[in-house]
């Protein structure tokens, strides 16, 4: 049995690393080069060589506390060298650029503050003193910097340059609305858990009166908005990179985001009259005004 999980897991290391190979290559068409090397694809070796060199002292130690804050090093770094080595950049490319970089350290600033906090991840209490497994998840987030920040990355190493025009002006507004979310919404639940008057207790109030995980509904809408800024320079095999929020919506909604989080709620609460009316009136993640009726 150990040893055909071990294959499984070597196979989804396989997988992950086959994915960011092929998004290196389709981001690279036609993009700019260094030393003969695709920019784009040497960001995308960089996504995962960075995460695999913070697992060295993670897994001798066995800890997952600077698991996000590398997530976060990670997006900065590549967007950082995308900058520096593809040459002049015109307002799109900086544009989002400095979206990815002030958006990746909000978060792992947040979550590096929250996992001191509480000394622990659930989500590495099994897998942590698993080498191999715990390896995986280190591959893994090397694969989500790369996809999430696919688009992005297409636009500041690629060589088409045109004015930023109405698609760039709507999908910053968009990417706006959607960090302003995120943010509102993780201070709002950070606040409330925070006072010890509400400890036991859901958040229903505020955003999370709105949707069951706004602040997921927050980071989906973001990525969005950098998707659409992308879209009027990419070409060829480019394209492959507006996977992006797609790939973030199947990671939270399918994987590692929602499903754990309703599993776990409704294990804590599951059964309680004010919590299954919650669920009943709150949408799982799209925002919906507060109301009597039932969501959807």
């Amino acid at each position: 049995m150990a040893e055909r999980s071990n294959k499984n897991i070597i196979t989804g290391i396989a997988i992950a690393i086959a994915i960011g190979g092929f998004i290196a290559w389709a981001g690279s068409d036609g993009g700019s080069r260094t030393g003969g090397l695709p920019v784009f694809a040497l960001c995308g070796a960089l996504a995962f060589v960075i995460n695999w060199l913070a697992f060295v002292p993670a897994v001798l130690t066995q800890t997952e506390r600077y698991y996000d804050l590398v997530g976060g090093i990670t997006y900065i770094t590549t967007m950082s060298v995308a900058v520096i080595l593809s040459g002049d950049l015109d307002l799109r490319a900086m544009l989002v650029a400095a979206m990815v970089m002030l958006w990746s350290l909000r978060l792992a600033s947040f979550l590096f503050r929250r996992i001191l906090k509480s000394g622990n991840d659930s989500r590495f209490d099994e897998i942590k003193n698993r080498p191999l497994r715990f390896f995986l998840a280190w591959t893994l987030q090397g694969l989500w910097v790369l996809l999430t920040a696919a688009a992005a990355l297409a636009v500041i190493t690629g060589n088409t340059r045109v004015p930023l025009g109405a698609a760039g002006i709507i999908g910053t507004g968009i990417w706006l609305i959607g960090l302003l979310v995120e943010v509102v919404a993780d201070n709002q639940k950070s606040n409330f858990k925070n006072d010890p008057a509400n400890n036991g207790k859901f958040i229903s109030s505020g955003l999370w009166a709105w949707s069951r995980h706004p602040n997921y509904f927050g980071e989906i809408v973001l990525w969005g908005g950098i998707a659409l800024l992308a879209l009027p320079v990419l070409k060829g095999w480019q394209y492959a990179t507006l996977i992006s929020p797609v790939f973030v919506y199947l990671l939270l909604t399918r994987v590692s985001g929602v499903n754990l989080l309703e599993e776990k709620a409704d294990q804590r609460w599951g059964g309680q009259d004010d919590y299954e009316a919650y669920k009943r009136r709150t949408p799982v993640l799209f925002l919906k005004p507060p109301g009597d009726s039932a969501a959807d």
